[in-house]
């Protein structure tokens, strides 16, 4: 296959821009504004790199372009691969069978093949646009067969792979029909990232299991063929993180400090504000959160309008029947604890099933005495660091679920077992009376970690590693 122009390539489900098509058949775009994008756009605009991905919408074809300094490389996908590919294998399957089978995963072929055929198409995309020798990385559980397609096509690149949800235990691992064939995959590149040491722990005892390959520590040694060498994987945890300056900034600018203040005034000035903010996904604990907030009210541990929930729940996989039984099931929890609990004016829960920019969530982050952070299981969750960033005045408490990532990292947050709902309330009601001096000794030490290991960090620090490997062959292609 002849080789691309572009030194640095990031794959990726979805594209760095929106695109957005006119009425007139036009298409406009503008950059999307996550974390991931923050911290590669600099180094592709110095390296001249391109990025493949997704667009978003169905059948959408459009020649590549360059956006803000990256080379834009679409891969179209139709609506029969969203629905197989995306909603089917990537959320329907590996989704639920990497987050502890807290829902079941559905098994078809059918979905795996569209996930086979797409996988090819991304890799090939990545393979048409690398330069000889060049970088490509790729990004998520979508992808996860991208690195072998690729390293058949282009042996001469060095490959990363970043998986930003949960490796999970090789018993459960295991229940995939097509186990041997996503190993095989991963091992396509030369350096394997993960949020936790847990999580690389899972995936090198899952190669141990399912394959004969020679695995020291964290290196898997791949046999050589005729004249090639012997290649090594390596599988690392790099924890993902914010672009915690930035938001630290913003939530400093008088805007956003006097919009928390008018927050808690819409809200009746409430002695305790509770804020819990995540995707509305079944990993989130979201009921657990509601249960154990539901029963402190009925336990007279709390009162209303004395103190009051804010739970924000993004959209997320409307489409897919569990969100939809999941968005039911809780807004008939709330619904009841408003009933039993809210007096005439002031609810109970204030909740709010749609998503908001910046700049409020960074007030609400502000306004809030207590974040609850309640996954049942989770890559990382920047949701907490978020917070953290935002609490430039060592205000405000986390309570964080042990089995997020950032469990890891925020160690000085107040950790909950979110199954144990008689630990979550005692836990709240700790966070809601501490010491305002343990308070803000805590909140120090975890804006020293979230400051310090920012974004940035994250992708230097890995690429830093990637840069060490050595790809099995060398010659241009």
């Amino acid at each position: 296959m002849p080789a691309g122009e572009y030194e640095f390539v990031v794959v990726a489900n979805r594209l760095p821009v929106d695109i957005t098509v006119e009425d007139d058949g036009t298409l406009s775009w503008e950059r999307s504004p996550g974390g991931l994008v923050t911290a590669l756009a600099p180094i592709m605009q110095k390296n001249g790199g391109a990025w493949v991905g997704w667009s978003g919408k169905a059948g959408l074809e459009h020649e590549p372009f360059d956006a803000e300094g990256i080379h834009v490389s679409p891969v179209t996908l139709s609506a029969q691969e969203i629905a197989e590919y995306y909603e089917g294998f990537s959320n329907g399957t590996l989704w639920p069978l990497y987050h502890d089978v807290i829902v079941p995963p559905e098994f078809h072929r059918n979905w795996w093949n569209a996930y086979v055929a797409v996988n090819r198409r991304f890799a090939a995309a990545a393979a048409e646009a690398v330069a000889p020798g060049g970088t490509v990385w790729v990004h998520d559980y979508q992808l996860q067969l991208v690195p072998s397609v690729l390293r058949l096509l282009r042996p001469d690149v060095k490959i990363g792979f970043f998986n930003h949800i949960p490796f999970p235990p090789v018993e459960i691992f295991a229940q995939l029909p097509w186990r041997r064939q996503v190993v095989d995959g991963l091992l396509g590149a030369d350096l394997v990232g993960f949020q936790r040491p847990g999580d690389a722990s899972n995936f090198l005892r899952a190669v141990r299991r399912l394959t004969d390959l020679q695995v020291r520590g964290p290196q898997v040694t791949i046999p050589g063929r005729w004249t090639r060498p012997d290649r090594q994987v390596r599988a690392q945890a790099f924890p993902i993180s914010i672009d915690s300056t930035a938001f630290d900034e913003l939530a400093r600018t008088p805007d956003v400090i006097a919009r928390a203040k008018q927050i808690r005034k819409e809200l009746g000035s409430p002695e305790i504000l509770l804020l819990g903010v995540d995707r509305l996904d079944y990993t989130k604990g979201i009921r657990h959160r509601l249960k154990a907030f539901g029963e402190l009210l009925e336990d007279g541990q709390l009162r209303v309008p004395e103190a009051t929930l804010v739970q924000v729940a993004s959209p997320s996989r409307e489409r897919v029947e569990q969100y939809q039984m999941l968005r039911d099931e809780v807004e008939v929890t709330v619904g009841r604890i408003n009933g039993d609990f809210g007096t005439l004016g002031r609810a109970a829960v204030h909740y709010m099933h749609h998503s908001y920019p910046a700049t409020e969530m960074a007030a609400l982050y502000l306004a809030a005495d207590v974040m609850l952070v309640t996954s049942l299981r989770d890559g990382m969750n920047l949701v907490a660091k978020e917070y953290v960033a935002a609490r430039s005045d060592l205000g405000g408490a986390l309570v964080l679920s042990e089995f997020t990532g950032a469990a890891d990292e925020l160690t000085q947050a107040l950790q909950i077992n979110p199954h144990d709902i008689a630990g979550t309330k005692a836990t709240i009601m700790r966070a809601i009376t501490m010491d305002a001096r343990e308070g803000r000794r805590r909140m120090r030490s975890m804006r020293r970690r979230v400051l310090q290991h920012d974004v940035q960090r994250w992708a230097d620090d890995f690429l830093g590693y990637l840069a060490m490997s050595v790809p099995s062959e060398r010659e241009t292609v």
